[in-house]
This record gives C-alpha cells, sequence and structure tokens, in this order.
C-alpha cells in the first residue's frame, strides 16, 4: 500500500536532488527500519542548519560513507519528525511540503503546527 501525506493522499515526492528519504528514494517513506522517523519534507534553512549542528546534528557536512550529500539552504530534506519539532519549539523550525510530509508524522505534531510553516504550492512538488 502506497504511503500516505497528513492531507490523507497519496504521499509526494519530496526531493530527488539530493535524494532523500529513509530509504533514498526521494519520498519520506517510513518502516520498521526507521528508527528516526524521517517523515517531515523540509525545505533547509540557514537558521535550521545552524540549529540542527547546535544540537549534534550536522546535516551541512557531507557524510559520503552514509550517501550524504551535506545539506544547503534551499534543499528539501525527510527531516526526523521529533528534530523538525524541536526546531518549532525553538522557533527555528524550516517551512514544509504537507503533500509531500509523511501522515504519521500527525502522531507527533499538530497538523495545525504543520499548516502554518507549509510552503506556498504544497501541492505540487516545487
Amino acid at each position: 500500500m502506497a504511503g500516505k501525506n497528513v492531507l490523507n493522499k497519496p504521499l509526494q515526492t519530496c526531493c530527488t536532488s539530493p535524494l532523500t528519504g529513509f530509504y533514498r528514494t526521494g519520498k519520506c517513506e517510513t518502516g520498521s527500519e526507521d528508527m528516526g522517523l524521517h517523515l517531515v519534507c523540509a525545505r533547509m534553512t540557514a537558521e535550521f542548519l545552524t540549529f540542527s549542528r547546535s544540537t549534534g546534528n550536522d546535516l551541512s557536512t557531507p557524510g559520503p560513507a552514509f550517501g550524504f550529500p551535506g545539506l544547503k539552504p534551499g534543499d528539501c530534506w525527510c527531516l526526523c519528525v521529533t528534530r523538525w519539532k524541536e526546531a518549532l519549539k525553538a522557533g527555528v523550525a524550516p517551512p514544509i511540503k504537507l503533500a509531500s510530509t509523511h501522515i504519521s508524522a500527525l502522531e507527533f505534531v499538530d497538523l495545525k503546527d504543520l499548516e502554518s510553516h507549509a510552503l506556498d504550492g504544497n501541492l505540487v512538488e516545487d
């Protein structure tokens, strides 16, 4: 069965360049192996990348051994839902694509919080 997004519609692609998702499919799909719950399709900002680095998760530095390109502002990436929630509380949550955010994110964050950070044109891939 195909994954659903927070709008209860088919999960859309988050990003293919860089190729994101726990399974590197471009979608924020999840499964039992995804202990980090990479559910939120977010567009990186400098503020969020700095915050993430300061909390122990450097997303800017490439990790070639893990197929990780390193992210820069403007890149979209499937974030761990708990990291996005931490950033929300800190006032630095990056904007998201609702159509590309997995419905399981609603177990951790309210739809209204996600909607308040939604990118324009969310229902189509940017």
